[in-house]
C-alpha cells in the first residue's frame, strides 16, 4: 500500500492512497459475494454466483465499485492512524481516483483537523435564566383552543353574525391593481377574530351565502409586507358558505371526553404542560446564550472549510425534514421565500460557523476538564435505543437495529453523551436561575 500525505490550508490534510492489484484482489471477491447475495440468478444460490456469471449480469464496474467501498471501509481507520498526527474531526471526505479491471485501487482522503483553540473564561459567567411564569390568560387561551378543536359547525342560510364562520373568495387591490398573493378561494373567516387587518371580519356581518361585498381597510404601518404597510387596500369578498358554530361548555363532561374526570384536572394538566414547555424554552435560551458567550471568549485557528460545509448541509437537511414532515415540499418552500438552495446555504452559513465553533469548544472543555463517558453509560444508551426501535414498525427498523451494534454508532454515542455531559457541566458553572 502506498500513501502520500499533503498538508492543505485551513487545518486540513489530504492522503493519496493506492492499493496494489494483489492487495485489492481479496476485496473484489468480497464485493462479488456481497452483490451476489442481493441479486437473484436462476440456477445459483444467493451469495454463491460465480464472478464471471455475475459480471455478465451486473457488469464488471459494478463489482469493482462495491469492492472499492468495502476496501476503503476496511482500511481507512488504519491508514488514518498510521499517517496522521493530531486529532481529525468530523467525517473524512473520500474520492476514488483510480478504478479499473486488473489495476490498483486509488483514492484520496481529505481530513479536517482540530484547529488550534485557546479557551477563554468558561466558568462563572453568571448567565441569567428567565423565571418560568404563566399568565392566567395563557392557560385560558389554551382551554379555549381545546374548545375550538371540538366546535360543531352547521350550515346556515341566515345572515352572518358574531361567532359564525364564513368561507369566502377574496380579491385584494391596491390602486385598482390586484395585490400579488392577495387572491384566495375558500378562505375561512371566523367572525370575532381579527384576520389580515383589524376590522376585516366586521365587514362580513350581515352578508348571506352568495352575496358579494366591496370595502376598503387601511393596513397597519408596521405590517411586514412593505408594499401594503400603511396603505388603503380595496377588498372584494364573495360569501361562499356560512356556518353557525357551537362551542362545547368547559365542564366536567368536556374533560371526560378527553379522558379525565374533572375540568379542574384538565386545567391543571394544561397548566403543568405549558409550564414545562416554557421551562424547556427558557433552558434552551439560557444555554444558547451561555455557549455563544463561551465561543466569543475563545480564540480559534483556521477552521476547516469541510466542517462548515458539512454543518451547512446538515442544517439544510434538518430544515427540509421539517418542511416535509409538515406535509410540504422543500422546492415549494424555497419558492415561497424567493431563494435558491445556494442562496439559502449562504444565509445559514453564519449559524453553521457558530455551531461548528460550539462543537469545537465543547470538545476542548471535555479535554481540559477530563470529562468522559463510561462504558456502562454507553451500553445503557445503546440498550435504550434498541428498546425504543424494537417497537418501530418502519421498513428501516432492522437496518437501524444492526447499526446500533456497529463501531461507528458507538463512536457517535460517545460524542453525543460526552457533549451532553460537558454542556450540563457548563450550565452548572454558569447559569443562574
Amino acid at each position: 500500500m502506498k500513501v502520500e500525505k499533503k498538508e492543505l490550508p485551513k487545518s486540513s490534510v489530504e492522503l493519496t492512497v493506492e492499493l496494489t492489484v494483489e492487495e485489492f484482489a481479496p476485496f473484489i471477491e468480497k464485493g462479488a459475494k456481497k452483490i451476489s447475495q442481493d441479486i437473484k440468478i436462476d440456477g445459483f444460490r444467493a451469495g454463491n454466483v460465480p464472478i464471471d456469471v455475475l459480471k455478465q449480469k451486473v457488469g464488471e464496474m459494478s463489482i469493482l465499485e462495491e469492492s472499492a467501498r468495502i476496501a476503503i471501509s476496511a482500511s481507512l481507520e488504519k491508514i488514518i492512524k498510521k499517517n496522521i498526527e493530531g486529532e481529525p474531526v468530523g467525517q473524512p471526505k473520500v474520492d476514488i481516483t483510480k478504478l479499473a479491471p486488473k489495476n490498483p485501487l486509488g483514492f484520496k482522503v481529505v481530513l479536517a483537523m482540530i484547529p488550534d483553540i485557546t479557551l477563554g473564561s468558561y466558568k462563572d459567567l453568571k448567565i441569567k435564566q428567565k423565571e418560568t411564569k404563566l399568565d392566567k390568560d395563557q392557560v385560558d387561551k389554551a382551554m379555549n383552543d381545546l374548545r375550538e378543536m371540538r366546535v360543531k359547525e352547521i350550515a346556515s342560510t341566515e345572515a352572518v353574525k358574531e361567532g359564525d364562520k364564513v368561507l369566502v373568495d377574496m380579491q385584494m387591490f391596491l390602486d385598482n391593481v390586484p395585490v400579488e398573493g392577495g387572491q384566495g378561494k375558500d378562505t375561512a373567516i371566523v367572525i370575532g377574530k381579527d384576520y389580515i387587518v383589524p376590522g376585516f371580519d366586521k365587514n362580513l356581518l350581515g352578508m348571506k351565502k352568495g352575496e358579494t361585498k366591496e370595502f376598503k381597510l387601511p393596513y397597519p404601518k408596521e405590517y411586514h409586507m412593505k408594499n401594503l404597510a400603511g396603505k388603503m387596500v380595496d377588498f372584494k369578498i364573495t360569501a361562499k358558505d356560512v356556518f353557525t358554530r357551537e362551542l362545547p361548555e368547559l365542564n366536567d363532561e368536556f374533560a371526560q371526553g378527553l379522558g379525565l374526570k374533572k375540568i379542574d384536572e384538565l386545567k391543571a394538566n394544561i397548566e403543568k404542560n405549558m409550564k414545562e414547555g416554557k421551562e424547556k424554552e427558557n433552558n434552551q435560551m439560557a444555554e444558547k446564550e451561555m455557549l455563544e458567550t463561551v465561543v466569543k471568549k475563545t480564540k480559534f485557528g483556521d477552521i476547516p472549510e469541510m466542517l462548515i460545509e458539512h454543518e451547512v448541509n446538515t442544517m439544510l437537511h434538518e430544515l427540509e425534514h421539517t418542511v416535509t414532515e409538515q406535509g410540504g415540499k422543500f422546492e415549494d418552500y424555497l419558492t415561497s421565500i424567493k431563494k435558491t438552495r445556494e442562496q439559502l446555504m449562504l444565509d445559514v452559513m453564519p449559524d453553521a460557523i457558530t455551531r461548528v465553533k460550539v462543537s469545537l469548544v465543547v470538545r476542548a472543555v471535555a479535554k481540559q476538564e477530563k470529562i468522559k463517558v463510561e462504558d456502562a453509560e454507553i451500553k445503557k444508551h445503546i440498550d435504550e435505543m434498541k428498546v425504543h426501535y424494537a417497537g418501530d414498525k418502519s421498513k428501516e427498523k432492522e437496518d437501524i437495529l444492526k447499526r446500533l451494534d456497529t463501531a461507528d454508532y458507538k463512536h457517535y454515542a460517545i460524542n453525543v453523551l460526552t457533549s451532553r455531559k460537558v454542556v450540563d457541566a457548563l450550565r452548572e458553572w454558569n447559569i443562574v436561575k
